[in-house]
Order: C-alpha cells, then sequence, then structure tokens
C-alpha cells in the first residue's frame, strides 16, 4: 500500500509497520532505541532551555525545504536564539488519511538529515491519522530541548541607546518563495527559501561577544514587527537606514508587483540580534564567515523616543513610520 490509511493510526499492525519502517528506521539514536512510553535522557548540567511549535505550511514542499526541514530548523533556531545549544527534540504527526508514503518518507529523511546535521537526537514521537479532507496531508508538532551555559546573558532588558541594529543575511525569502509556490505564480526570478539551521554561526557570535542583548528568528511578522515588539514599554526607539538593507533585487521586484513589504515578510534562516556599538564590528564579521550569515549587515541603532517608533531613514532623505504588522499577510507560512 502506498498512501495513509486510518490503520495507520490505529496502534496495530499498520501503526507498528510505519513506526518500525519509516520512524524508527531515519530517527535511530541510542534513546528514541529504548521504545518505551516516555525516553529517558541523560541527566542535564546547566540551565534548561524548552521551546514548542507546531508546523502547518501550505504547500509541504517548496523551493528550499519542506515541512520536515522547516519543522526541525525552526526548532533548533528557536533554541539558539535563546543562547541554548540544541541537544532532543520530540515530534508528532498529524497526518491525513490518503497522504502518499513516498511523500512522507521524504519529509521524515529531511528531517533526519537536519538533526544529525545539528547533533540533534529525536528522541520521542508520537502519530496520529485523521480522515480523508480533515488534516490537509500533515501537520507536525515539535518539542525542543537545550542547555544554556551560566555565562550566556540575552535579555532584552539591557538594550540601551547606542546598541546597533544587525540582521544576518537578506531580508524575506521564506515568506514569497511559500507565496509564489502556493499561488503558482511565475516569474523570471526565482525566489528560494532560505529555511536553514542558525544554531552553528549563533554560537559563533555568542563566543566572540559578550555584549550581544538580543538574538531573535525573523519569522511571522517580518523585521519590523519583531523590532516592534522588543521596544514596547521600553521608551527607546530605533532607526534603521534603507540603504543598508539587505534584500534582493528579486525579492524588491516581486514584492512592488505584489504590493508587499519585505520588511513584513519572514525569514526562516535568518537573524536580527542587538549588540553594543563597540562590538557590532565584530560580531559582524563573525557572522560573515559563516556559510548562513555571509550577507549580515548592520542596518541601525537604537536612539532615544519616548513615543517607542521604529523609523526607516529613506534613500531619498525621508522617514517613514514602521509600525507592528496587524494581519497576516501571507498565512501559513510555517
Amino acid at each position: 500500500m502506498d498512501i495513509i490509511t486510518l490503520d495507520f493510526g490505529s496502534g496495530g499492525t499498520k501503526t507498528h509497520e510505519l513506526i518500525n519502517n519509516l520512524f524508527y528506521k531515519y530517527f535511530a539514536n541510542d534513546i528514541l532505541d529504548q521504545q518505551g512510553d516516555s525516553s529517558i535522557i541523560n541527566k542535564l548540567n546547566g540551565r534548561i532551555a524548552i521551546t514548542t511549535d507546531s508546523y502547518v505550511v501550505d504547500p509541504i514542499f517548496f523551493p528550499g525545504g519542506d515541512i520536515g526541514k522547516l519543522s526541525i530548523c525552526g526548532t533548533i533556531n528557536d533554541l539558539a536564539v535563546s543562547g541554548a545549544i540544541p541537544l532532543y527534540i520530540t515530534v508528532g504527526f498529524i497526518i491525513e488519511e490518503g497522504m502518499s508514503i513516498k511523500d512522507l518518507e521524504r519529509i521524515v529523511i529531511s528531517m533526519a538529515v537536519y538533526a544529525k546535521r545539528c547533533d540533534v537526537k529525536i528522541v520521542a514521537g508520537d502519530t496520529k491519522v485523521v480522515e480523508r479532507g480533515k488534516g490537509d496531508r500533515i501537520y507536525i508538532n515539535t518539542t525542543g530541548i537545550g542547555i544554556l551555559e551560566d555565562s550566556i546573558n540575552i535579555n532584552s532588558s539591557r538594550i540601551q541607546v547606542g546598541d546597533k541594529i544587525i540582521v544576518s543575511g537578506t531580508l524575506g525569502e521564506h515568506g514569497l518563495a511559500i507565496l509564489c509556490q502556493r499561488q503558482e505564480l511565475s516569474f523570471k526570478a526565482k525566489i528560494k527559501s532560505d529555511c536553514n539551521p542558525l544554531d552553528k554561526m549563533i554560537r559563533a557570535i555568542l563566543n566572540c561577544s559578550n555584549n550581544i542583548k538580543f538574538i531573535r528568528d525573523i519569522t511571522r511578522g517580518g523585521l519590523s514587527t519583531i523590532l516592534n515588539e522588543i521596544e514596547y514599554g521600553r521608551g527607546i526607539g530605533m532607526v534603521l537606514y534603507e540603504k543598508l538593507l539587505p534584500i534582493r533585487e528579486e525579492v524588491s521586484f516581486i514584492c512592488e508587483v505584489l504590493g508587499l513589504d519585505p520588511l513584513y515578510i519572514a525569514n526562516e534562516g535568518k537573524v536580527v540580534v542587538i549588540a553594543s556599538n563597540e562590538d557590532s564590528d565584530k560580531i559582524l564579521q563573525c557572522m560573515r564567515e559563516n556559510e548562513f550569515g555571509k550577507d549580515a549587515q548592520i542596518i541601525g541603532e537604537v536612539v532615544e523616543d519616548e513615543r517607542e517608533r521604529v523609523i526607516l531613514k529613506t534613500e531619498l532623505g525621508g522617514t517613514r513610520l514602521l509600525t507592528m504588522t496587524e494581519n497576516d499577510l501571507i498565512p501559513r507560512i510555517c
């Protein structure tokens, strides 16, 4: 049989076949191989970071990735931006009756590849099958666990006037890649998702400076929304410079055609960092030495502003107020 049926979620023979022939086959490690109702992991030394997320992206395969890669990289990045070293992930699958087993295997292989690449073990999981028409092929839920060294102190309360704002690369690719694939939009310039794990790059910049105040992966809501979230209630403002923003020409073109703004479109392989002025150049150079930070750029600074505004200084010499997005420009991108 080459599709998922309700029998695969019954807990009987088909369920065991799916678990043994797919999940245990590709996710195998010493902890998962315990095959118990819960997995026993080794004692963790230090502070523990935990994150959980659900992935409902549509389509499930897109240029630059798939829902499996997205779920692993997204979880790893959420741990990494808190300063943690990712160690373990649990995964829960909600699969729609009728889904191709070949497509499911492709997703599982993608998850296994990126978990292994980041030295992360998938240690527990669950599978449910829902009736045809009630699951949109597949949803994935993850929980990630990592540890933080005592020296790590990433806290937005440390942000002060004069700090620099750094982004690790070009903006807007993931959201546009999803949109173009979903709507079957044909442009000469093809957009590819930037979905990638950023743990090693983040670890490198934390090792090169103790003056990193804040890190966040630029996902839903885009850069503008994240910066507005940071400054809320802090009595500070932020100024960005349009000429310094790393935005690819093809992204700018497609956004102009579709009436979108790349500053509000999600990435899945970029972070924004706020750090002290004195260490900003060092951090930038460290980012650029990593394959996922080669286009990193200092784009602005923290300023005094009791009105707590994010301002964009345009190339023409004007100013533009960047507010928090009020709606989801591109739903179901993660």
